[in-house]
């Protein structure tokens, strides 16, 4: 049985550095070690969170319940041929390093999701994304453990009913489930993705003759850090609202008034545009509220610049959503799940 604590901080468990007391935890290495704290009496009606990363949590309050982190590790592969390899990975692994460990095995597909902050378990409940790539592109299956019946039960790609920054698991199966761990299906012969964002002009820079995935993920490394703060110096959740999915109607009256909207056509009749260009926009960009604010060099990027309070965040959201509603009659919404 693993150790449970009590009256813990979850301070070093979140990447905002909020402080936040849980009123149990405990950390497991196997869906063994789970099950036997699940099946605890003890815990049978105590509210539960799960920990990967803590990357993609707001912090509202103390936590009343049991907070389980799962660090469920090893990478392995299912299967292979001469063009693609399964890998499967414990839902406890760190995303980044996952994503280095594909590319020492000389594995394509993943290399464009470089240094996003979190877990395995997390990527598939997110659909987590970047310059052109998203985990839906690779994914297989995932096992996740049923919280009520105690089976593992396997999810394919349609279960999971992905979505833009969307899965079943952020909505009809939240809470329900604990992923145990994920498999991805990766090339041997590279399929390179340059024409996203700024990487082909970031490989030129580096003077990167010869295409290699390694080479795509320096670059998406050094792009990630000019633009995003090291939450290890900075309190952050990296990009705090999804870039929204607009009317092409709608987008086209925006951009009568503001010619220089950026955008990314979806189909015919839907537009996606930078989130973050519209908070710059609204005036946000750099602005500080006591002990938090929105990022100086990236507008998408709410901080806590020491002793800032979850709520005080969330009131920063939302205005920052009002106010670019007001201004653009676009919608824009969290990426980051509010725990209260």
């Amino acid at each position: 049985m693993p150790e449970i604590k009590e009256t813990i901080s979850l301070k070093p468990y979140n990447t905002f550095g909020l402080e936040a007391k849980a009123k149990y935890f405990a950390i497991f290495e196997s869906v063994e070690d789970l099950k036997d704290i699940l099946q605890d009496q003890r815990f049978k009606k105590e509210k539960k969170l799960l920990l990967g990363g803590g990357s993609n949590i707001l912090l509202m309050n103390d936590f009343d319940g049991l907070v389980l982190k799962n660090e469920i590790k090893g990478i392995e592969i299912t299967s292979e041929n001469s063009e693609k390899a399964i890998l499967k990975a414990g839902g406890g692994e760190n995303w980044h390093s996952f994503v280095l460990d594909t590319i020492e095995r000389n594995l394509s597909g993943i290399e464009n999701l470089s240094l996003i902050p979190g877990t395995v378990g997390a990527a598939p409940m997110q659909n987590i994304g970047a310059y052109g790539v998203e985990i839906k592109d690779v994914f297989v299956e995932l096992e996740a453990l049923n919280l009520e019946t105690f089976e593992i039960e396997r999810f394919d790609k349609a279960k999971c009913n992905f979505g833009y920054r969307e899965s079943y698991f952020k909505h009809e199966g939240k809470g329900k489930y604990v992923i145990l761990n994920v498999s991805f299906e990766l090339s041997k012969i590279p399929n390179f993705n340059v024409s996203y964002g700024a990487i082909q002009d970031t490989l030129n820079e580096m003077g990167v003759k010869e295409l290699s995935t390694k080479a795509i993920s320096d670059a998406v490394i050094a792009i990630r850090k000019s633009k995003l703060p090291d939450p290890a110096e900075i309190g952050n959740s990296g990009s705090f609202f999804k870039n929204p999915e607009i009317e092409k109607s709608l987008y086209d009256e925006v951009k009568q008034q503001y010619p220089s909207i950026p955008s990314y056509p979806i189909d015919e009749n839907t537009v996606k545009v930078p989130a973050g260009w519209l908070i710059e926009q609204a005036g946000w960009k750099g602005k500080r509220i006591g002990d938090i604010g929105v990022h100086a060099k990236q507008a998408l990027v709410l901080v806590n610049y020491g002793g800032g309070k979850g709520q005080e965040i969330a009131n920063l959201a939302y205005d920052i959503q009002a106010s670019v509603l007001e201004k653009f009659g676009i919608t824009i919404n969290p990426e980051v799940n509010f725990i209260s």
